[in-house]
């Protein structure tokens, strides 16, 4: 497969990932809501847990934290296993991350996703990454899909990124054109 086809196969695994919600069935009187914004990763406060070397890399274990702003605000404590291979000059997060603070204006929301993927081009610094916020642990039963994309600098400084995606709002009264509930 060329380079192109890979990146066109990979991007499209991506969106149909990241929208895959849309199809299901929904609870009553919930719908999907496109939504779109910013972020950034701070990665100059991570702590680094452990870091184990393996034939082409190392696998290291963190906590960051995320700042979301735009359709969906507020803070991601992020805890990835990151897997990077310095000879096929990739990185592949996985792992375990809380969201906390509102969607489309909601009162507050804490979700949990233990099933998103970050891809991350180490020679050119361009990420992509799947976001599943699931579980909700609190809150309005509300449920995201999102695809986030940047492009990272030098290592350990903070990233700014981009997110686009759906999130499955409850019904309720029309607000704003959406029938956002209050």
């Amino acid at each position: 497969m060329t380079h192109l086809a890979k990146k066109l196969a990979a991007t499209l695994i991506l969106t149909t990932a990241a929208c895959a919600g849309a199809t299901e069935p929904l609870e009553r009187g919930s719908r999907w809501v496109p939504v779109s914004g910013t972020g950034v990763h701070y990665f100059s406060s991570a702590i680094i847990h452990s870091q184990t070397p393996t034939k082409t890399g190392l696998i290291q274990y963190s906590t960051d934290t995320v700042e979301l702003d735009g359709d969906i605000k507020g803070r991601v404590l992020y805890h990835p296993k990151s897997v990077f291979d310095f000879v096929a000059g990739t990185l592949v997060n996985t792992g375990s991350q809380v969201f906390s603070g509102t969607v489309l204006g909601s009162k507050p929301v804490l979700l949990h996703d233990d099933s998103f993927r970050f891809d991350v081009n180490l020679h050119t610094g361009e990420t992509r990454g799947v976001i599943f916020l699931d579980e909700r642990l609190a809150g309005a039963r509300i449920r995201c899909r999102l695809e986030a994309f940047g492009t990272a600098g030098e290592p350990g400084e903070d990233v700014a990124i981009n997110y686009t995606g759906f999130c499955r709002m409850p019904g309720g009264r029309q607000r704003g054109g959406l029938g956002l509930e209050r």
